[in-house]
């Protein structure tokens, strides 16, 4: 599998290069490459009553994307707070299944929660939701294990809760995905 990862908007590079060299540790036979093209964050995704962006109308931009590369996927990234009209927020949305995922670091940031930045577990939340997301594009659904990376994350506690990788389950689904 060949991943592509977006700049949407403004993106620290720490947390690009930290997916790029993660996820073919965690995703059996997987390429990453960071995609020299960012695109902007489309003006008509923000809704100015939230103060958030709506997550759908931007992974619509990914998918455009997508289909115009020869990736099997490509993972968006950006700093903008997300949201489904559904939830308060998202950490992150993908076709279940399909090419493109999208996350958002807003509020993987320790300091969002007021506490004091620590880039270690930033990474370590950015990781977790770049693989969930892309495991969605896979065919994966939420596992109901709390401590696959499939779990669905209700608040950051839960994130932080459950690990990078997946049950062993889920892990099964992945390689008979993959190997395709």
């Amino acid at each position: 599998m060949k991943v592509g990862i977006l700049r949407i908007g403004q993106v620290k590079n720490q947390a690009l290069s930290h997916v790029k060299e993660n996820l073919p540790k965690i995703f059996p036979k997987t390429e990453c490459e960071i995609i020299p093209k960012t695109i902007p964050i489309p003006e008509k995704s923000y809704n100015s009553v939230r103060r958030q962006y709506h997550s759908s109308i931007i992974l619509a931009e990914v998918r455009k994307l997508s289909e115009k590369t020869t990736y099997n996927r490509v993972l968006g990234i950006t700093e903008a707070d997300l949201y489904v009209p559904q939830l308060n927020f998202v950490f992150g949305q993908a076709e279940c299944p399909g090419k493109a995922a999208l996350i958002s670091l807003f509020r993987l940031k320790p300091e969002f929660y007021g506490q004091t930045p620590d880039m270690k577990l930033f990474l370590e939340r950015t990781l977790k939701e770049a693989v969930h997301e892309l495991g969605h594009t896979l065919g994966l659904g939420h596992c109901k294990n709390p401590h696959c990376v499939m779990f669905f994350s209700n608040s950051i506690l839960d994130t932080d809760r459950k690990g990078a990788t997946f049950c062993k389950e889920c892990q099964k689904i992945i390689e008979r995905k993959i190997r395709g």
